[in-house]
């Protein structure tokens, strides 16, 4: 089988940010750190997955976030409309990840099955874990549920010939990583598996975190996971854009090439 094109679709973004947002051991927490929030459409043939959502605009309002596109309107270069996505791969169902699962009515759901215990769960009662979900994203999750649009998978599995998922927890307890065969060789999409190079590089955790030895040991899963360190792809670096080529429009950057140049470690 060919390999598949993998693309980085940038929807928001964050200024605003500190380095005390992204680093739980750090001496410059006061030190602007800005994020990127992405989408990732992975297209082989007429085959098409699509790898989170993103969150849209009544989401960006009630957490003050603003969005620079909707997420669905954010797939027309690709020629795609939100009602064409079949299949999506939800990495985990934080807001910023599963909050535009509506959005696409049509597809199926590949999660983790630890990842809906998870958010259906009794963590959900404590403040702190709870803060990254919304409750209309996970409802939205049980429906699809209950309509038969959701396929569970537990630890590494296939989803399609050449893309697999593995649960790596630590960040969210079912978050998975996507494994990728593309003409650069074997890509992960880290997603908040690593959220910045420098989470992966120098082994500094993100703060949102339900298991800090998870998050430290998913660190190396991705390595043993991905042909080439450079070919390992954080969730939310502004970096991706500079080390990887430009795509179809601004927003977004083809990452089955590979980095374009070496990527600092």
């Amino acid at each position: 089988m060919s390999d598949w094109e993998v693309h980085a679709v940038r929807y928001a973004d964050r200024p605003g940010r500190t380095r005390r947002d992204s680093f739980i051991f750090d001496d410059n927490h006061d030190a602007p750190h800005p994020m990127d929030y992405f989408m990732w459409l992975l297209r082989r043939g007429a085959e098409t997955i699509l790898v989170d959502t993103g969150y849209d605009g009544v989401e960006a309002s009630h957490r003050q976030r603003p969005i620079r596109l909707d997420p669905g309107a954010a797939l027309q270069p690709f020629g795609l409309r939100p009602e064409d996505i079949r299949q999506i791969i939800v990495t985990h169902l934080h807001y910023d990840h599963a909050g535009g699962l509506h959005l696409f009515p049509n597809a199926t759901l590949h999660l983790q099955a630890a990842e809906m215990a998870y958010a259906t769960g009794p963590c959900m009662c404590h403040d702190s874990l709870r803060m990254p979900f919304t409750a209309g994203h996970v409802c939205e999750a049980v429906r699809r549920l209950y309509a038969g649009q959701v396929i569970f998978h537990q630890g590494e599995a296939e989803v399609s010939e050449g893309v697999t998922v593995h649960c790596i927890g630590g960040h969210s307890r079912g978050l998975q990583a996507v494994r990728v065969r593309t003409r650069a060789g074997w890509l992960v999409l880290a997603s908040d598996a690593a959220h910045y190079y420098e989470n992966l590089w120098s082994r500094k955790p993100f703060p949102i975190v339900v298991d800090l030895q998870d998050m430290l040991d998913g660190f190396d899963r991705l390595q043993r996971l991905a042909s080439a360190p450079g070919l390992i792809v954080p969730g939310h670096d502004p970096l991706v854009r500079d080390y990887f080529p430009k795509g179809l429009a601004d927003h977004i950057t083809r990452l089955d090439p590979g980095p374009q140049r070496e990527i600092a470690r």
